[in-house]
């Protein structure tokens, strides 16, 4: 799937803070607007509930340290689908590679009992890239050299990890003597520290939450990523390749080169998932630990306008739905988890699907706007 240039913000065009502004919170407010009215349709309060969620997301430090917890994963993922972006391709697989990436993760952990964290994590982190890309590396071939559709086989490959990562859990990893799907617990020396404990190294007291340092790597891989993408020769082949590909052919740039080295990122991107959820929250390899953030990160990656700036925002909306929705549906019966994943839904398809649907209007307002100025301008 080729993507193109969007036209906000050259000269002549409409200003580039109403693509990357306005029509974002356009779309979220028509998403929560229409939320608004399904919750009153099953006869509650939807000011009240949406007060809740987000008091329950961001009114007291725990709630905000699971905001951030969750928020950690679409960030990574969020990445990973931007980073493809930019190259015009669209990784479906997130989800598969951030599965791998925790084996990854795992496997290291496993090995090293009795190391000191520092090296654990680092070499973690290592290992989830590295599981992560090379399950989007056949993707990343199979585009590049044969056609192949990378929506297709990335699908195809979350299914595959699925299925490895079950047959690895079942019968060859799984603890000695359990019935559970899962690996013996790791050593607590090499756990990833939480949040918690890293400020109490400064004298900083927060209460207990799943937040951890990989939430200081996801903001470091935003910065990493622009610096990649926009100051180095390699981020420009990328892009070029990802705006015209005929284009990039004629400067010598090799389409299927870049091609591979997006996707090679892209998975090591999701792959930083298995850092946070299998070193620095559950501390053994589970099955589905992922629980859908690669297909949020599509989402995440496309409001975010595919710069870390906008992810990083679209990541802590997408926290405060998981946490504060989560809580909503303790406090009122009728507001289940499925309504939370139906509020998820339509932010996803305003922000993704639909996301230009107020596009031309708003462009025809402010060229109607600047149109008289232009005319003084010229008398």
């Amino acid at each position: 799937m080729r993507s193109s240039g969007s036209g906000w913000g050259q000269p002549g065009a409409v200003p580039g803070w109403v693509g990357y502004a306005l029509l974002p919170v356009l779309n979220l407010t028509v998403a929560f607007a229409l939320s608004g009215l399904v919750i009153l349709v099953i006869g509650e309060n939807p000011v009240d509930v949406l007060a809740l969620m987000l008091s329950e997301a961001l009114g007291y430090p725990e709630a905000i340290g699971y905001t951030l917890y969750y928020a950690t994963d679409y960030i990574f993922t969020g990445l990973a689908v931007a980073i493809a972006f930019h190259c015009g391709l669209f990784n479906i697989g997130g989800e598969g590679q951030a599965y791998l990436g925790g084996l990854g993760a795992g496997l290291v952990a496993l090995a090293l009992t009795g190391w000191p964290w520092p090296v654990v994590a680092l070499l973690a982190i290592l290992a989830s890239a590295l599981f992560g890309a090379a399950w989007a590396f056949v993707p990343a071939w199979l585009q590049a050299r044969r056609g192949s559709h990378i929506v297709i086989t990335t699908i195809m490959f979350n299914f595959i990890a699925a299925s490895l990562m079950t047959w690895l859990l079942v019968d060859v990893l799984i603890r000695p003597g359990s019935q559970s799907p899962e690996t013996r617990e790791f050593d607590p020396g090499l756990w990833l520290p939480s949040m918690e404990r890293a400020l109490g190294w400064v004298g900083v007291t927060i209460p207990a939450s799943p937040l951890n340092l990989s939430f200081l790597w996801a903001l470091a891989c935003c910065v990493l990523f622009q610096i990649f993408l926009r100051h180095t020769r390699w981020g420009y082949e990328l892009r070029t390749v990802g705006r015209n590909e005929r284009a990039a052919v004629y400067a010598g740039i090799s389409p299927s080169r870049n091609i591979v080295i997006a996707m090679l990122l892209s998975g090591a991107l999701a792959g930083f998932v298995g850092v946070n959820e299998i070193l620095g929250v559950q501390h053994r390899i589970i099955l589905n630990f992922t629980g859908g953030v690669g297909f949020v990160g599509i989402a995440v990656a496309l409001m975010g306008r595919n710069h870390p700036v906008g992810i990083v925002l679209a990541a802590l909306l997408f926290g405060v739905l998981a946490q504060g929705g989560g809580q909503v549906s303790f406090e009122y019966p009728t507001i289940n988890r499925e309504l939370v994943m139906v509020i998820q839904g339509l932010v996803i398809l305003f922000a993704g699907a639909m996301e230009n649907l107020f596009k031309q209007p708003i462009e025809a307002l402010f060229r109607r706007r600047a149109a008289p100025a232009a005319d003084s301008g010229r008398g």
